[in-house]
Protein backbone atom coordinates (compact mmCIF):
# COMPACT_ATOMS: atom_id res chain seq x y z
CA UNK A 1 0.00 0.00 0.00
CA UNK A 2 1.30 3.27 -0.57
CA UNK A 3 2.47 5.48 2.19
CA UNK A 4 1.45 9.49 3.00
CA UNK A 5 2.34 11.95 4.23
CA UNK A 6 -0.30 14.32 5.57
CA UNK A 7 0.64 17.93 7.03
CA UNK A 8 -1.37 19.14 9.80
CA UNK A 9 -3.12 16.10 10.51
CA UNK A 10 -4.04 17.14 14.25
CA UNK A 11 -5.80 19.73 12.54
CA UNK A 12 -9.55 20.03 11.66
CA UNK A 13 -8.62 19.52 7.47
CA UNK A 14 -5.83 16.86 8.09
CA UNK A 15 -7.77 14.94 10.48
CA UNK A 16 -10.40 14.19 8.03
CA UNK A 17 -7.66 13.52 4.99
CA UNK A 18 -6.26 11.38 7.99
CA UNK A 19 -9.13 9.45 8.53
CA UNK A 20 -10.16 8.72 4.89
CA UNK A 21 -6.56 8.03 3.45
CA UNK A 22 -6.50 4.97 6.58
CA UNK A 23 -10.03 4.00 5.92
CA UNK A 24 -8.79 3.23 2.70
CA UNK A 25 -6.07 0.98 3.69
CA UNK A 26 -3.14 3.83 3.21
CA UNK A 27 -0.55 3.83 5.89
CA UNK A 28 -0.31 7.31 7.05
CA UNK A 29 2.68 9.51 8.41
CA UNK A 30 2.63 12.67 9.97
CA UNK A 31 4.52 15.33 11.69
CA UNK A 32 3.65 16.59 15.14
CA UNK A 33 4.76 18.76 18.06
CA UNK A 34 5.07 16.67 21.24
CA UNK A 35 2.38 18.89 23.12
CA UNK A 36 0.06 17.88 19.94
CA UNK A 37 -3.05 15.48 20.85
CA UNK A 38 -2.61 12.23 19.06
CA UNK A 39 -4.59 9.91 20.47
CA UNK A 40 -6.89 10.06 17.53
CA UNK A 41 -4.31 9.25 15.08
CA UNK A 42 -2.49 6.55 17.16
CA UNK A 43 -6.17 5.03 17.24
CA UNK A 44 -6.07 5.25 13.23
CA UNK A 45 -2.47 3.73 13.34
CA UNK A 46 -1.09 6.30 12.06
CA UNK A 47 2.95 6.98 12.39
CA UNK A 48 4.27 10.13 13.88
CA UNK A 49 7.58 11.81 13.71
CA UNK A 50 8.16 14.70 16.26
CA UNK A 51 8.96 17.77 14.74
CA UNK A 52 7.75 20.44 12.69
CA UNK A 53 7.37 22.09 9.31
CA UNK A 54 10.24 24.40 10.56
CA UNK A 55 12.70 21.81 11.54
CA UNK A 56 14.28 20.25 8.27
CA UNK A 57 15.95 16.91 9.64
CA UNK A 58 12.38 16.38 11.47
CA UNK A 59 10.43 16.66 8.08
CA UNK A 60 13.37 14.75 5.94
CA UNK A 61 12.65 11.62 8.20
CA UNK A 62 8.82 12.41 7.36
CA UNK A 63 9.04 12.17 3.45
CA UNK A 64 11.56 9.40 3.73
CA UNK A 65 10.04 7.08 1.40
CA UNK A 66 6.56 8.12 0.95
CA UNK A 67 4.97 7.99 -2.16
CA UNK A 68 2.13 10.55 -1.76
CA UNK A 69 2.43 14.24 0.10
CA UNK A 70 -0.86 15.55 1.36
CA UNK A 71 0.09 19.24 2.82
CA UNK A 72 -2.94 20.55 5.18
CA UNK A 73 -0.48 22.45 7.45
CA UNK A 74 -1.26 25.81 7.86
CA UNK A 75 -0.50 28.71 10.27
CA UNK A 76 -3.96 30.81 9.59
CA UNK A 77 -5.31 33.90 11.57
CA UNK A 78 -6.21 37.28 10.18
CA UNK A 79 -4.35 39.08 12.51
CA UNK A 80 -0.39 39.27 13.13
CA UNK A 81 2.97 40.23 10.73
CA UNK A 82 3.16 38.44 7.57
CA UNK A 83 6.73 36.96 8.51
CA UNK A 84 4.87 35.22 11.64
CA UNK A 85 2.79 33.63 8.65
CA UNK A 86 6.15 33.25 6.09
CA UNK A 87 7.65 31.08 8.73
CA UNK A 88 5.47 28.03 8.51
CA UNK A 89 3.70 28.96 5.29
CA UNK A 90 6.54 29.72 2.76
CA UNK A 91 9.80 28.37 4.67
CA UNK A 92 8.59 25.16 6.21
CA UNK A 93 6.76 24.66 2.54
CA UNK A 94 10.19 25.13 1.15
CA UNK A 95 11.71 22.72 3.61
CA UNK A 96 9.24 20.16 2.77
CA UNK A 97 9.65 20.73 -0.89
CA UNK A 98 13.40 20.29 -0.60
CA UNK A 99 12.68 17.15 1.35
CA UNK A 100 11.43 15.80 -1.60
CA UNK A 101 13.72 16.86 -4.38
CA UNK A 102 14.64 14.28 -6.53
CA UNK A 103 12.56 11.58 -4.86
CA UNK A 104 10.38 9.64 -6.45
CA UNK A 105 6.72 11.05 -5.82
CA UNK A 106 3.28 10.03 -7.32
CA UNK A 107 2.06 13.53 -5.98
CA UNK A 108 1.98 16.74 -3.49
CA UNK A 109 -1.27 18.50 -3.01
CA UNK A 110 -0.80 21.85 -1.84
CA UNK A 111 -3.91 23.39 -0.04
CA UNK A 112 -3.93 26.46 -0.41
CA UNK A 113 -6.91 29.00 -0.13
CA UNK A 114 -9.11 31.23 -2.14
CA UNK A 115 -8.25 33.86 -0.55
CA UNK A 116 -5.33 34.19 -2.85
CA UNK A 117 -7.32 35.89 -5.18
CA UNK A 118 -7.83 40.03 -5.26
CA UNK A 119 -9.73 41.15 -2.35
CA UNK A 120 -12.96 42.68 -4.12
CA UNK A 121 -16.11 40.72 -5.59
CA UNK A 122 -16.25 37.88 -7.58
CA UNK A 123 -18.86 36.45 -9.33
CA UNK A 124 -17.39 33.18 -11.11
CA UNK A 125 -13.25 33.73 -10.47
CA UNK A 126 -11.72 30.56 -12.44
CA UNK A 127 -8.22 29.83 -11.95
CA UNK A 128 -6.98 31.99 -15.10
CA UNK A 129 -6.99 35.13 -13.04
CA UNK A 130 -3.80 36.64 -12.28
CA UNK A 131 -2.86 37.00 -8.46
CA UNK A 132 -2.39 40.29 -7.01
CA UNK A 133 1.69 40.43 -5.74
CA UNK A 134 0.63 42.08 -2.36
CA UNK A 135 -2.59 41.22 -0.31
CA UNK A 136 -4.67 42.90 2.37
CA UNK A 137 -3.34 40.31 5.29
CA UNK A 138 -0.50 38.49 6.17
CA UNK A 139 -2.25 35.24 6.15
CA UNK A 140 -3.66 35.70 2.91
CA UNK A 141 -0.27 37.25 1.48
CA UNK A 142 1.89 34.35 2.61
CA UNK A 143 -0.74 31.73 0.97
CA UNK A 144 0.20 33.61 -2.60
CA UNK A 145 3.61 33.38 -1.90
CA UNK A 146 3.14 29.42 -0.89
CA UNK A 147 1.02 28.71 -4.32
CA UNK A 148 3.85 30.61 -6.34
CA UNK A 149 6.42 28.20 -4.43
CA UNK A 150 5.11 25.37 -4.83
CA UNK A 151 4.44 25.57 -8.66
CA UNK A 152 8.06 26.51 -8.95
CA UNK A 153 9.57 23.30 -7.78
CA UNK A 154 7.14 21.69 -9.98
CA UNK A 155 8.57 23.72 -13.33
CA UNK A 156 11.99 23.35 -11.74
CA UNK A 157 12.45 19.93 -10.54
CA UNK A 158 9.40 18.46 -11.85
CA UNK A 159 7.56 17.64 -8.34
CA UNK A 160 4.44 16.37 -9.43
CA UNK A 161 2.57 19.22 -7.51
CA UNK A 162 -1.27 20.13 -7.73
CA UNK A 163 -2.90 23.39 -5.92
CA UNK A 164 -6.07 22.86 -4.45
CA UNK A 165 -7.96 26.00 -3.63
CA UNK A 166 -10.96 26.15 -0.79
CA UNK A 167 -13.12 28.55 -0.03
CA UNK A 168 -13.93 28.84 3.94
CA UNK A 169 -13.61 25.77 5.06
CA UNK A 170 -16.43 24.39 7.88
CA UNK A 171 -17.40 20.89 9.29
CA UNK A 172 -17.11 18.79 12.60
CA UNK A 173 -13.69 19.35 14.31
CA UNK A 174 -13.27 23.36 13.64
CA UNK A 175 -12.25 24.06 16.98
CA UNK A 176 -11.62 27.49 16.21
CA UNK A 177 -13.51 29.73 14.11
CA UNK A 178 -17.44 28.57 14.05
CA UNK A 179 -16.72 28.63 17.80
CA UNK A 180 -15.41 32.05 17.66
CA UNK A 181 -18.41 32.99 15.26
CA UNK A 182 -20.45 31.66 17.98
CA UNK A 183 -19.37 33.21 20.60
CA UNK A 184 -19.44 36.74 18.97
CA UNK A 185 -23.19 35.69 18.51
CA UNK A 186 -23.63 34.84 21.83
CA UNK A 187 -22.44 38.27 22.80
CA UNK A 188 -24.54 40.12 20.50
CA UNK A 189 -21.68 41.35 18.52
CA UNK A 190 -22.06 40.56 14.96
CA UNK A 191 -23.92 43.19 12.78
CA UNK A 192 -24.05 42.34 8.71
CA UNK A 193 -22.32 44.51 5.94
CA UNK A 194 -24.57 45.18 3.44
CA UNK A 195 -27.47 43.08 5.08
CA UNK A 196 -25.52 40.01 4.35
CA UNK A 197 -26.76 39.99 0.56
CA UNK A 198 -23.47 39.05 -0.64
CA UNK A 199 -22.18 35.46 -1.37
CA UNK A 200 -19.85 33.39 0.99
CA UNK A 201 -17.49 30.55 -0.51
CA UNK A 202 -18.49 27.98 1.65
CA UNK A 203 -16.42 24.69 1.98
CA UNK A 204 -17.52 21.54 3.36
CA UNK A 205 -14.53 19.50 4.57
CA UNK A 206 -16.11 16.44 3.73
CA UNK A 207 -15.80 17.72 -0.02
CA UNK A 208 -12.39 19.17 0.41
CA UNK A 209 -11.64 15.67 0.81
CA UNK A 210 -13.31 14.31 -1.78
CA UNK A 211 -11.31 17.14 -3.81
CA UNK A 212 -7.56 16.48 -2.52
CA UNK A 213 -8.38 12.17 -2.87
CA UNK A 214 -9.28 13.25 -6.71
CA UNK A 215 -6.36 15.59 -7.09
CA UNK A 216 -3.64 12.83 -5.71
CA UNK A 217 -5.39 10.37 -7.65
CA UNK A 218 -5.48 12.05 -11.20
CA UNK A 219 -2.63 12.28 -13.35
CA UNK A 220 -3.96 15.17 -15.32
CA UNK A 221 -3.60 17.36 -11.54
CA UNK A 222 0.05 17.61 -11.84
CA UNK A 223 0.82 21.40 -12.12
CA UNK A 224 -2.42 22.46 -12.39
CA UNK A 225 -4.29 24.59 -9.67
CA UNK A 226 -8.21 24.05 -8.95
CA UNK A 227 -10.62 26.11 -7.02
CA UNK A 228 -12.46 23.90 -4.72
CA UNK A 229 -15.86 24.80 -3.06
CA UNK A 230 -19.39 23.48 -2.41
CA UNK A 231 -20.72 24.85 -5.48
CA UNK A 232 -23.65 26.35 -4.00
CA UNK A 233 -24.63 29.81 -3.17
CA UNK A 234 -24.78 30.84 0.01
CA UNK A 235 -25.47 34.46 1.43
CA UNK A 236 -23.99 35.57 4.67
CA UNK A 237 -27.30 36.15 6.23
CA UNK A 238 -27.70 32.80 5.37
CA UNK A 239 -24.33 31.55 7.08
CA UNK A 240 -24.97 33.50 10.17
CA UNK A 241 -28.57 32.61 10.77
CA UNK A 242 -27.60 28.81 10.23
CA UNK A 243 -25.03 28.75 13.22
CA UNK A 244 -27.32 31.04 14.98
CA UNK A 245 -30.47 28.66 14.17
CA UNK A 246 -28.19 25.71 14.91
CA UNK A 247 -27.01 26.54 18.35
CA UNK A 248 -30.25 28.47 19.42
CA UNK A 249 -28.37 32.08 19.58
CA UNK A 250 -29.55 35.59 18.77
CA UNK A 251 -29.62 36.14 14.87
CA UNK A 252 -27.27 39.33 13.99
CA UNK A 253 -29.12 42.09 13.91
CA UNK A 254 -28.35 45.52 11.97
CA UNK A 255 -26.14 46.22 9.00
CA UNK A 256 -23.46 48.92 7.96
CA UNK A 257 -23.05 49.89 4.28
CA UNK A 258 -19.74 48.48 2.42
CA UNK A 259 -18.79 51.78 1.89
CA UNK A 260 -18.55 52.27 5.82
CA UNK A 261 -16.84 49.05 6.45
CA UNK A 262 -14.01 49.89 3.95
CA UNK A 263 -13.35 52.77 5.47
CA UNK A 264 -13.42 51.30 9.24
CA UNK A 265 -11.64 48.12 8.42
CA UNK A 266 -8.38 49.64 7.32
CA UNK A 267 -7.98 52.59 9.74
CA UNK A 268 -9.20 50.57 12.59
CA UNK A 269 -6.06 48.01 11.73
CA UNK A 270 -3.95 50.87 11.54
CA UNK A 271 -4.62 52.34 15.32
CA UNK A 272 -4.37 48.52 16.88
CA UNK A 273 -1.07 48.27 14.48
CA UNK A 274 -0.37 51.58 16.03
CA UNK A 275 -0.59 50.77 19.82
CA UNK A 276 1.04 47.33 19.16
CA UNK A 277 -2.51 45.54 20.06
CA UNK A 278 -2.25 41.31 20.54
CA UNK A 279 -5.73 41.09 19.40
CA UNK A 280 -6.92 42.20 16.04
CA UNK A 281 -10.38 45.01 16.04
CA UNK A 282 -13.63 43.62 15.90
CA UNK A 283 -13.57 44.52 11.72
CA UNK A 284 -10.46 43.79 9.74
CA UNK A 285 -9.49 43.86 6.22
CA UNK A 286 -9.34 40.18 6.04
CA UNK A 287 -13.47 40.17 8.11
CA UNK A 288 -14.11 42.42 5.58
CA UNK A 289 -13.75 40.29 2.90
CA UNK A 290 -15.11 37.23 4.90
CA UNK A 291 -18.62 39.06 5.64
CA UNK A 292 -18.82 42.03 3.60
CA UNK A 293 -17.32 41.06 -0.88
CA UNK A 294 -18.97 38.59 -2.67
CA UNK A 295 -16.88 35.61 -2.45
CA UNK A 296 -18.24 33.56 -5.89
CA UNK A 297 -15.71 31.35 -7.74
CA UNK A 298 -16.29 28.70 -10.35
CA UNK A 299 -15.00 25.01 -9.77
CA UNK A 300 -16.32 24.03 -13.25
CA UNK A 301 -12.28 23.42 -13.77
CA UNK A 302 -12.61 20.66 -11.03
CA UNK A 303 -15.54 19.05 -11.99
CA UNK A 304 -14.45 18.43 -15.95
CA UNK A 305 -10.63 17.81 -14.96
CA UNK A 306 -10.72 15.81 -11.34
CA UNK A 307 -14.92 14.87 -11.83
CA UNK A 308 -15.31 16.67 -8.50
CA UNK A 309 -18.70 17.04 -7.07
CA UNK A 310 -19.93 18.64 -3.80
CA UNK A 311 -21.80 15.53 -2.21
CA UNK A 312 -22.62 17.54 0.95
CA UNK A 313 -24.47 20.53 0.72
CA UNK A 314 -24.78 23.59 2.52
CA UNK A 315 -27.64 22.36 4.87
CA UNK A 316 -26.55 18.91 5.97
CA UNK A 317 -22.64 20.12 6.13
CA UNK A 318 -23.51 23.04 8.61
CA UNK A 319 -25.98 20.60 11.03
CA UNK A 320 -22.78 17.84 11.43
CA UNK A 321 -20.51 20.96 12.20
CA UNK A 322 -23.47 22.36 14.94
CA UNK A 323 -24.31 18.58 16.19
CA UNK A 324 -20.14 18.20 16.35
CA UNK A 325 -19.93 21.32 18.11
CA UNK A 326 -22.42 20.82 20.83
CA UNK A 327 -20.90 17.58 21.69
CA UNK A 328 -17.89 18.90 22.09
CA UNK A 329 -18.94 22.24 23.56
CA UNK A 330 -16.42 21.95 26.67
CA UNK A 331 -13.53 21.27 24.70
CA UNK A 332 -13.51 24.27 22.04
CA UNK A 333 -12.06 27.71 22.55
CA UNK A 334 -14.63 29.76 22.47
CA UNK A 335 -17.53 27.76 23.60
CA UNK A 336 -21.42 29.47 23.23
CA UNK A 337 -24.95 28.35 24.21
Amino acid sequence: MPTYLITGATGFVGSHVAEAVAARGGTVRTLARPTSDTAALAKLGVEIVPGDLTDPPAVAKAVDGVDYVLHCAAKVGDWGHVDEFRAVNVAGLRNLLDAVKGQPLERFVHVSSLGVYEGRHHYGTDETEPLPESQMDGYTQSKVESEKLALEYHRKFDTPVTVLRPGFIYGPRDRTVLPRIAARLAKGDIVYIAKGKYALNTTYVGNLVDAIRLAAENPKAIGEVFNVTDGEFVTKKRFFEAIADGLELPRPKGSIPLWLAKWLAPWRERVYRRKNKPTPPRLTMATLKFAGLNLDFSIAKARAVLGYSSKVGFDEGMAAAIRWMKENSGTLRNPAG
